[in-house]
């Protein structure tokens, strides 16, 4: 079955999205892009408990466990005895964690930004206006935490 022009076009965004994320977490270095990933979540929560990181990572809670262990041990993350429940635990991002999860997205908005800066101005608003409706956030507001990934 042949792909539509449609199908075409989000494979090869999506392909994009991918790259430059790679790309930026490989610029990084400090961090796998699974890792940058689990960061990204627990500062789009705020603070998260394992099920919570679990749920939107996709991945199981023993795997999450073992990730959780790994951002620990890189200072990247904090892990404490939930405030509402003694058998949970809260992890939030440390210092280092946030600083880390700064640079990562300062390098993916640099490569966009400068995708983007070679289309004529109608074009980038345009492409713009049209991924804060596919985010569904209104075209003309800032996107907030949850615009990342």
């Amino acid at each position: 079955m042949a792909a539509t022009r449609e199908t075409q076009v989000l494979l090869a965004t999506a392909r994009l999205m991918v790259g430059v994320s790679v790309r930026a977490a490989d610029e990084v270095g400090a961090a796998s892009l699974v890792q940058l990933r689990a960061l990204t979540v627990i500062a789009d929560l705020g603070v998260a408990n394992l099920v919570q990181l679990a749920e939107q990572m996709g991945v199981t809670i023993s795997t999450t466990s073992r990730l959780v262990d790994r951002l620990v041990a890189a200072d990247l993350v904090d892990r404490r005895p939930s405030q509402q429940t003694r058998r949970e635990i809260s992890i939030s991002l440390t210092g280092t964690g946030r600083g880390l999860l700064q640079r990562y997205d300062d390098l993916r908005a640099e490569q966009l930004h400068a995708r983007l800066a070679g289309l004529p101005r109608a074009q980038h608003e345009a492409v713009v206006d049209a991924l804060s409706v596919l985010l569904g956030t209104d075209p003309q507001a800032p996107v907030g935490p949850t615009g990342r990934d």
